[in-house]
């Protein structure tokens, strides 16, 4: 499907939804990127975990702003960000070093559907080793980061410290940054690097402020009350990654994706 035509796609689903007003208007857009057959069948099955549209609403999106996604792994939201900011925007995915590999897989990724990703950029996000390319100082309108923290925790607090300063770094002031993280129970102790995957939100907000984020929101959107957060194999033997493989897998079925903190950062 080429841009112009998805472009026409979500203009008639804002007319049929009679939308009204430049908020009503941007919904509606939203919805229509979340809703197109373009995306892949088993991301959409997902929707009902991760909330898409009411999680990039939360955290204030807008067609016509610079966004940076960080660490977009397999690309679940890059394809719901993509799609929406289309050619009124501009959206940069920080992952893997380009040159390398894994960095090659996803340029090939984004190649090989050209109506989708053709105006993304690429940048870079290297926590172990301290190298970020999120774009020009002071460029960017909205950061983002899906269950990634836990991931840097593990290198290290002063390396997770340092990607949230390179992002705090790449906003305009008034920019934000939105979170969100498998949520551990405050009332259960957190390991130095998260192996279980989960992170108290306490922590969270703590090292977001350590360098110079004021925390403007949070919400229960991607909250899951079935997890438990104690599970073998830590917060993986959920949907979508089965660690256990087989084991007690209807168990983990009826809990769904984890329990989830989202929050919202602005740079003063």
């Amino acid at each position: 499907m080429k841009r112009g035509t998805m472009g026409k796609t979500l203009l008639a689903v804002m007319l049929l939804a009679g939308v009204s007003g430049v908020a009503a208007a941007a919904d509606a857009t939203l919805q229509a990127a979340v809703a197109g057959t373009w995306r892949a069948p088993e991301n959409r099955a997902r929707d009902v975990w991760r909330h898409p549209v009411e999680t990039l609403g939360f955290f204030g999106i807008r067609q016509d702003q610079t966004v940076v996604e960080l660490v977009p792994g397999g690309g679940w939201y890059t394809e719901i960000l993509a799609t929406y900011l289309g050619e009124k925007g501009r959206l940069l995915v920080a992952g893997a070093d380009p040159a390398s590999p894994g960095g090659q897989r996803q340029q090939q990724r984004f190649a090989a559907r050209p109506a989708v990703y053709g105006a993304v950029k690429v940048g870079m996000l290297d926590a172990k080793a301290g190298r970020f390319d999120f774009g020009p100082p002071g460029s960017a309108d909205l950061v983002l980061t899906f269950r990634n923290t836990h991931n840097w925790v593990e290198l290290g607090e002063a390396q997770t410290r340092a990607v949230y300063k390179a992002a705090f770094d790449a906003l305009k002031p008034g920019g934000v940054l939105g979170v969100t993280d498998h949520r551990l129970p405050e009332s259960r102790p957190q390991d130095a690097t998260a192996s279980t995957g989960y992170l108290h939100q306490s922590y969270v907000v703590k090292l977001a402020e350590s360098v110079g984020f004021k925390l403007a929101g949070s919400s229960e959107i991607n909250a899951n009350p079935k997890d438990t957060a104690d599970h073998e194999g830590g917060v993986w033997a959920l949907p979508p990654t089965w660690t256990n493989k087989d084991k007690d897998r209807e168990k983990y079925a009826a809990i769904g994706e984890s329990d989830r903190m989202t929050l919202k950062f602005v740079k003063p």
